[in-house]
């Protein structure tokens, strides 16, 4: 099981631990699904620990807009934690992970499929250092979009 922890103590328990292949993946993780779990899956098979930045609150508000999230973070947080794959949980409160990476440094940063290399703002930066980017391949048929979209009626599914 894994930790929710602050970027100071995640920066120690990185420096501290045999930690030879760091992997980083982050998101929203609003209405938590199968497609969230088959990224983070995927992100936990390429390296010895899973790391996974999570949006605040008030990032995932000017985010996604001002009726999200529906999970608060701290709940957010603690459900990713317990599944298997995940090593620690940071909340960030940034719209993206760059100052995240930048400190930390993980030698493989893991998106979802519903991203492209090139629309990752800190796909440059994992670059610089040598580290690769990753993007997982999508669970078709599941999305956040999808399942508010259904809870609101208006999905034809």
């Amino acid at each position: 099981m894994g930790r929710v922890v602050s970027v100071d103590e995640l920066e120690k328990e990185l420096g501290a631990g045999p930690h030879e292949r760091v992997v980083f993946t982050d998101g929203c993780f609003d209405l938590l699904h199968a497609g969230h779990l088959a990224t983070l899956r995927r992100a936990a098979s390429l390296g010895d620990t899973l790391v996974v930045g999570l949006n605040s609150d008030s990032s995932v508000a000017r985010l996604k807009g001002s009726d999200r999230p529906f999970i608060g973070q701290k709940d957010r947080a603690e459900l990713l934690a317990a599944l298997d794959p995940v090593d620690y949980v940071v909340v960030f409160d940034e719209p993206d992970p760059e100052a995240l990476i930048a400190r930390i440094k993980p030698h493989v940063h893991v998106k979802g499929g519903d991203y492209t290399p090139d629309e990752l703002p800190e796909a440059d930066l994992v670059r610089s250092y040598g580290g690769e980017v990753v993007i997982a391949e999508e669970v078709p048929g599941i999305s956040t979009t999808e399942l508010i979209a259904k809870i609101r009626g208006e999905s034809s599914r």
